[in-house]
């Protein structure tokens, strides 16, 4: 098994506000979630509208297209935090995934093969049939429960009942401490942001009841939520509802610190549309991963991974993430989203 320690050269190579003993070393690990963008299979399901997935729109080639799908993923993902800890990253949430199989495929695909990764996942009843799940390295992470939680939303002209994306929550050990994480894929903008503001909001509502229901149980347990929210780290949703904050000096140990929202206000994102970015690919946690002494797994650095390659380099969208589909045709891309993670440090 490979150990992910590094030394006080890596961290020197990363701007952050500690001061750190010459003859200290600490174990990391990384933590991301990346929305990848439509990993459907070429398999036609009866009992969902996966027929509305990109790939099912292609004629001929859909089993090559679907292989270079899963090489293109996996090289991203093996490479996210990579440079900061020499290794694959440890956990990733991941959404628009179809079902437990792409992901069992995504994992056995180029170095991800090398992670030993495990899969927590549920079938969802959104109506487009993609799903939320998380991949973890099972040398690092022991699963003790999962739980899926569906949230129940109605529609905007009339009182009929629909299902979204749920909200998984995985608990388990990181090295023999107990953490939560909860992945999330929030309802879209789809007929307007105000329009759709409410149904994001009730997913805040539940995502919020989740945490709150594990601090009830456990003595300031370390409670992570990620995911594609739909919203900025400003939208009432987050800023509001979940009451993120962005100063970690505000921060107590069963409030939520959302590191993302100052890179936001730099103009920072994860997604482009119409010449302007969105930062909806976010990872918020509680104020119990921010103690300094790193005697425990805490919070050291929150990046998001915009490598060169992930972003076209030509044409009308010049600058926007390099997408896998667009207009019916697969473009060899990655994602019309980035990949944002975190790290995790701990002394030795």
């Amino acid at each position: 098994m490979k150990k992910i320690i590094f030394s006080l050269l890596i961290l020197s190579l990363i701007n952050v506000k500690y001061s750190f003993s010459q003859d200290k070393k600490y174990k990391i690990h990384t933590i991301a979630f990346y929305n990848v963008e439509n990993l459907f299979d070429t398999i036609n399901d009866v009992n969902k509208n996966d027929e509305a997935s990109p790939i099912m729109e292609i004629d001929r080639g859909r089993s090559e297209i679907y292989n270079k799908k899963l090489k293109n993923l996996s090289k991203v993902i093996s490479e996210i935090g990579y440079s900061e800890t020499n290794s694959l990253p440890t956990i990733v949430g991941l959404s628009e995934v179809e079902n437990k199989e792409v992901i069992k495929d995504l994992i056995n695909t180029g170095n991800l093969k090398n992670g030993n990764y495990g899969i927590s996942h549920f079938d969802s009843p959104d109506t487009r049939g993609i799903d939320v799940a998380l991949i973890y390295r099972k040398d690092f992470f022991k699963v003790l429960n999962e739980k899926s939680h569906y949230l129940e939303l109605y529609s905007f002209s009339s009182d009929e009942k629909y299902y979204t994306r749920d909200q998984l929550v995985v608990d388990g050990l990181l090295e023999g401490e107990r953490m939560f994480f909860i992945v999330n894929h929030w309802p879209s903008r789809s007929g307007g942001e105000m329009k759709s503001r409410p149904s994001r909001n009730k997913a805040a509502e539940l995502n919020i009841q989740i945490i709150d229901s594990i601090n009830a149980i456990y003595d300031n347990p370390k409670v992570l939520t990620m995911g594609d929210f739909n919203d900025d780290p400003k939208n009432e949703s987050i800023k509001k509802i979940l009451n993120a904050k962005r100063e970690r000096d505000n921060v107590k140990k069963r409030d939520l610190y959302n590191p993302y929202e100052k890179m936001h206000n730099k103009g920072v994102g994860t997604l482009a549309y119409r010449d302007n970015w969105n930062l909806f690919d976010q990872i918020i946690f509680t104020g119990t991963y921010l103690d300094t002494s790193f005697k425990e797994f805490s919070f050291y650095k929150s990046l998001i991974y915009n490598k060169k390659y992930l972003f076209n380099q030509s044409g009308r969208f010049k600058g926007y993430p390099f997408r896998s589909f667009s207009g019916g045709s697969y473009l060899d891309g990655y994602s019309d989203h980035l990949p944002v993670y975190v790290l995790l440090i701990k002394e030795l």
